[in-house]
């Protein structure tokens, strides 16, 4: 079948459960409706699994046994299953048991079949004109509620507010956000500790497309290399972990940003050329795989998927 007939047919996409148990709606034909991308048709209705074109499965539900695999069902030939996980490998446990049964992954990596990351960088400028806060009543602020004493940021965090005040917001510290509450009270800081749980490929969640960015503040980031950040982030908009000596000179390069306006502005730059996308609905990411179909390997098989999530 060719690329142009497989584009012009209807794709059903089945999710057998959804992430972390929260449902969208998905009467209706969401995918054209909320993100122009034409046939393509999502359900949760696993009775449809004998004519689902793909079947998405996320990974923490099969994980925890909450949702075991059709196995006992009669898998089309024509059907692709589809591996789903926006957690690092540490989070991803429990996958010997998967081998040979899926076809696709899906996730924030770059070199998954569907990448789907938690935020992109697009080229195009703030046309209303991006003004850098001046008012700041804080310099650092982090929010985190899964604190682990031997995580890297855990070593760092517990390093740098030696030289500096950092104000510390989440379920660690019994002082957690709400929704509404979370980007005003990180906006009140000049600089906000974009620190990922685990320092994974690709890996940069929305601790700093959401957190960071979203709230106007220059993120700290501490997660892949520069390398990474450079590929994915905004030009400038950044500071890495990586490029101190110390947490002292990291200290000390902060205090220099925060009080030199000139330096600190020079951070938000990029908005002048580029603007950010962030993904939170998890329809508009199954919606991508209709986008991804047509040039998709029809007969890939994940032979070993420990290995590749693990690499």
């Amino acid at each position: 079948m060719s690329d142009l007939s497989v584009s012009k047919r209807n794709i059903s996409i089945l999710l057998w459960h959804w992430p972390f148990g929260r449902s969208y709606r998905l009467d209706g034909d969401k995918c054209l409706e909320m993100y122009n991308i034409s046939h393509c048709f999502l359900t949760d209705n696993t009775s449809t699994f004998p004519s689902a074109d793909v079947v998405v499965f996320h990974h923490q539900e099969l994980r925890r046994g909450l949702s075991p695999l059709p196995l006992h069902l009669d898998r089309p030939a024509s059907q692709h299953w589809v591996w789903l996980s926006m957690e690092p490998p540490i989070n991803n446990a429990n996958l010997t048991q998967l081998t040979g049964l899926f076809n696709w992954t899906m996730s924030y990596r770059r070199d998954a079949d569907i990448f789907i990351p938690y935020g992109k960088t697009m080229v195009g400028g703030d046309e209303l004109g991006f003004q850098a806060a001046s008012n700041h009543s804080c310099l650092v602020s982090w929010v985190v509620s899964r604190y682990r004493p031997h995580q890297a940021r855990a070593c760092v965090y517990q390093n740098l507010k030696k030289y500096i005040p950092i104000e510390v917001y989440g379920k660690w510290n019994k002082k957690p956000l709400s929704k509404k509450k979370l980007l005003p009270t990180i906006a009140k800081c000049v600089f906000y500790l974009s620190f990922e749980n685990s320092e994974a490929k690709d890996y940069i969640s929305e601790k700093l497309w959401r957190n960071a960015f979203q709230a106007g503040v220059i993120p700290v980031v501490l997660g892949p290399s520069r390398v990474t950040y450079e590929a994915l982030a905004p030009p400038g908009s950044f500071i890495h972990v990586a490029d101190f000596k110390s947490t002292a000179d990291l200290a000390a390069y902060l205090k220099h940003v925060a009080a030199d306006r000139q330096a600190y502005e020079e951070y938000f730059q990029w908005h002048h050329t580029h603007r950010i996308k962030t993904y939170t609905d998890w329809r508009e990411r199954l919606c991508q795989i209709c986008v991804k179909y047509p040039s998709l390997p029809a007969n890939k098989v994940y032979q070993d998927l420990e290995s590749w999530v693990n690499s």
